[in-house]
């Protein structure tokens, strides 16, 4: 694991927020920016309206730590679902480990023109369970530098910068 030390708050949270499963849960809000690279949960139920995205998500953090822009970063969504039709501003990765259910796959989709500004009261790290003493278990490594050149095309590609990719 990471030496990463995020500063959390709890908050409990109404079952219809809180995903697919529908059970009571708490969303953990975090207090620090993330690495580039990091994969969290964003919960997008508040605030957004159909056709934007309004579901809690995996997303991975784009921008570095701003300190102009304190309690933001910038994501790009993640989905389990391949998209129909394939573009060139989607690419898949695979995630080690794994996330865990439901939103355990294979690989991960990149939404390259899926990407947002949020604050950090939207933002969750990702549970992975509990180690063998009972402490939570989080993930906070960053994705392979590989990851983090492929989704940087997948969102230049998006905003009609595909050219800029060589940069990378």
């Amino acid at each position: 694991m990471s030496d990463i030390v995020f500063r959390i708050y709890e908050r409990e949270a109404p079952p219809e927020k809180c995903g697919p499963l529908r059970k009571a849960c708490r969303i953990m809000a975090i207090s620090e920016h993330p690495r580039t690279g990091v994969v969290v949960m964003c919960d997008y139920n508040s605030g957004f309206r159909l056709p934007e995205m309004v579901k809690r998500r995996p997303v991975v953090i784009i921008s570095p730590r701003i300190r102009a822009r304190p309690g933001l970063c910038t994501i790009v969504a993640l989905s389990t679902n391949a998209p129909d039709p394939v573009m060139p501003y989607h690419c898949q990765i695979n995630l080690h480990p794994r996330l865990p259910d439901p939103w355990r796959s294979n690989g991960v989709w990149v939404k390259g023109d899926m990407v947002n500004v949020v604050g950090f009261h939207r933002l969750d790290l990702v549970r992975l369970g509990k180690d063998q003493n009972g402490r939570r278990q989080y993930l906070l490594e960053p994705l392979s530098d590989d990851n983090i050149r492929k989704i940087r095309a997948c969102v230049l590609s998006a905003l009609g910068l595909s050219t800029l990719t060589n940069s990378l």
